[in-house]
C-alpha cells in the first residue's frame, strides 16, 4: 500500500463529516487535506484506542519526534510521507502538527475543565489549528480567513462535545465546564449514570446556544474574497450544524446514544453547498 492509499483508506474508513467535503476539491488539494486529516486521526486514535496512559503518552511522544524528523527531511510513517509532499505548497508547518498532538496529550492528563476559557484552550489545539491548516489547503487568500477558521473549528468542537457527552462520561472525561455544571446544578455523576433531568436539558440548551452563536460569528468573519475557496469548510458547517439541530430536536438524548446523520444525508448537505451555495 502506498502512503497515498494509506491516508485515503484512513480518511474514508473514519466515516467523518469531513470526508464528504473533501470529495469536491481539486485533486492536489484533496490529496493534501486527506493526508492532513489522516494525521489528525492517527494521533486522536492514540487517545481513544490505547487504554494504558503511559503507552499512549509514549506513542504521542513518538509522533512528536516523527513530525520533527519529517520536517528535517526524513519521514518514516506513511501518513507523514503522504503529507510532507504538500507542506510547502500549502504553508503547513511543524508547529501546526505539534499543536494537534499537544491537544491529544491534554486528553491524557486532563479530564475536566474548570471554565469555558480553559475549554477554549483545548479546542484551539484540537480544532482551531485544524481549521487553520484546512483553510490554507482549501485556498485561503485573505488573512482574516484564519480567524473565521478558528471560530468555525470551535463551533465544530463544541458540537462534538454535545454529541459525545454520554460516550465521553463513560470514559471518565467531561468537557462541559465545571462552573457551568454547577450553575445548572448538574453533577458529573448524573452524566456517568446517564440521568436525564430538566436541569440537564437546560445546561445542554445553554451549550447549544453558544455553539449556534459561534457558527453565526464564523460566517460573519469569512471575507467575501474567500467564500468560494472555503466552500469545503462551509459544507462541514452545514453538516455539523444540522447535527446540532438534530440533537436539539431529539431533546438532547445524548447520554445513552450517539446522534448521527446518515452518509447519504451528509453527501446531500455537502452537495447543496457546492451546487447551490446554500447552508
Amino acid at each position: 500500500m502506498t502512503p497515498q492509499e494509506y491516508v485515503q483508506q484512513k480518511a474514508a474508513n473514519s466515516g467523518s463529516s469531513f470526508y464528504y467535503a473533501f470529495l469536491f476539491l481539486p485533486a492536489n488539494r484533496r490529496a493534501a487535506i486527506t493526508a492532513f486529516y489522516a494525521f489528525c486521526r492517527e494521533v486522536d486514535d492514540v487517545v481513544d484506542e490505547i487504554s494504558d496512559p503511559s503507552v499512549a503518552q509514549s506513542t504521542l511522544a513518538w509522533w512528536q519526534n516523527e513530525v520533527l524528523q519529517s520536517f528535517a527531511g526524513n519521514p518514516t510513517h506513511p501518513v507523514m510521507k503522504a503529507l510532507m509532499v504538500h507542506t510547502h505548497d500549502f504553508g503547513i508547518e511543524a508547529n501546526h502538527l505539534l499543536s494537534v498532538i499537544e491537544g491529544c496529550q491534554m486528553d491524557l492528563t486532563q479530564t475536566r475543565y474548570l471554565d469555558y476559557p480553559g475549554l477554549k484552550r483545548y479546542c484551539h489545539l484540537v480544532a482551531g489549528v485544524v481549521g487553520e491548516v484546512a483553510a490554507k489547503i482549501f485556498g485561503q487568500t485573505d488573512p482574516q480567513t484564519t480567524q473565521y477558521a478558528h471560530t468555525l473549528g470551535l463551533a465544530f468542537q463544541l458540537t462534538n462535545i454535545l454529541r459525545d457527552v454520554g460516550e465521553d462520561a463513560m470514559r471518565g472525561r467531561i468537557y462541559l465546564p465545571i462552573d457551568e455544571l454547577k450553575q445548572f446544578d448538574v453533577k458529573a455523576q448524573d452524566l456517568m449514570q446517564r440521568q436525564y433531568s430538566d436541569r440537564f436539558t437546560a445546561l445542554m440548551k445553554f451549550q447549544a446556544s453558544r455553539a449556534h452563536a459561534l457558527y453565526e460569528e464564523a460566517f460573519a468573519l469569512l471575507p467575501a474574497a474567500d467564500k468560494q475557496t472555503q466552500k469545503p469548510g462551509l459544507m462541514m458547517a452545514s453538516i455539523y450544524r444540522t447535527l446540532l439541530r438534530e440533537i436539539e430536536a431529539d431533546n438532547f438524548q445524548v447520554l445513552h446514544q450517539r446522534v448521527s446523520l446518515t452518509p447519504l444525508r451528509k453527501l446531500w448537505l455537502a452537495w447543496k453547498v457546492q451546487a447551490l451555495g446554500r447552508l
